[in-house]
């Protein structure tokens, strides 16, 4: 293993253990040169997992994209890093289980949704903005008035959006945004 301070390929391993999830070895290496230590990380190589978009097109799933959609959303809210990453965890884990090297992207989104609408609505809002591409104010609306009328865990996941409407104001939505 190379050394990271003198680039010397010499070095020998001074401690080996499973990592905190168990997902890797952890080893601590001396260099035989400079004698500095430092960590190396053994992972299983997974096989790529990709997604199919809308458009038919395939691309890689990575982690990181995941994981800035969910800080874009969340932005300035009160959300740890550490939950955004648990969130990607679990899909990225759910995914593999299935062993099936292709998904569809808008699974991916579901499974985002899902988890965003019980830690947080205003982050489940934006990220459903991007997700589902509003075309305008009404259908964000829609999506803002069903976590109102239905808050976190008490929806089915199956159930239909739809935007609610009273019948005695002709048909104007319920929520008074931008009024």
């Amino acid at each position: 293993m190379k050394c990271p301070y003198c680039s010397q390929p010499e070095s020998k391993v001074v401690d080996s253990r499973d990592s905190e999830t168990g997902e890797a070895i952890r080893r601590r290496r001396e260099c035989l040169v400079c004698h500095k230590r430092f960590t190396t990380y053994e992972r299983v190589e997974a096989v790529p997992l990709w997604l199919v978009k809308k458009d038919g097109r395939r691309e890689e799933f990575r982690r990181q994209k995941l994981l800035g959609g969910l800080i874009n959303a969340s932005t300035k809210r009160d959300i740890a890093t550490s939950q955004l990453e648990a969130i990607v965890d679990d899909i990225e884990n759910q995914l593999r289980s299935r062993n099936v090297t292709e998904v569809r992207s808008r699974e991916v989104g579901e499974m985002v949704m899902q988890h965003l609408r019980g830690l947080d609505e205003i982050a489940y809002v934006r990220f459903a903005s991007v997700y589902r591409s509003f075309k305008d104010v009404e259908q964000m609306r829609a999506t803002i008035e069903d976590v109102l009328a239905n808050p976190p865990g008490t929806r089915p996941p199956e159930a239909p959006r739809r935007r609610r409407r009273h019948a005695d104001d002709g048909g104007e939505p319920s929520l008074p945004i931008g009024k």
